[in-house]
């Protein structure tokens, strides 16, 4: 049984975004009832509706990745963060909240 609804085909990880995309926070997967992982991402910020945006990559790996959530940014590890969905903004349109 899954606990998160099927991501949309608009939807991506955000490990997927170009550097300097914008995208805003669909959904953040739980892997298991009460994830801790999952519920300190949303602690964080990485909230549905949220503008976000990948930064930079570490050297080795690419590991971990440079995220920024508002005037926030973060450090997190890959498999953190490809549990966080977002949908591409329009590069134009995107602004931050």
């Amino acid at each position: 049984m899954s606990i998160n609804p099927p991501p949309t085909a608009t939807t991506v990880s955000l490990l997927a975004l170009p550097r300097h995309q914008f995208a805003r926070v669909v959904q953040v997967d739980e892997r298991m009832p009460n994830d801790r992982v999952t519920r300190r991402l949303r602690e964080l910020g990485f909230v549905p509706g949220e503008t976000v945006s990948l930064v930079a990559t570490g050297p080795v790996g690419a590991d971990p990745v440079l995220i920024q959530v508002g005037y926030t940014r973060f450090a997190l590890r890959r498999a953190e963060a490809e549990r966080v969905r977002v949908q591409l903004l329009a590069q134009q349109g995107a602004q931050q909240q």
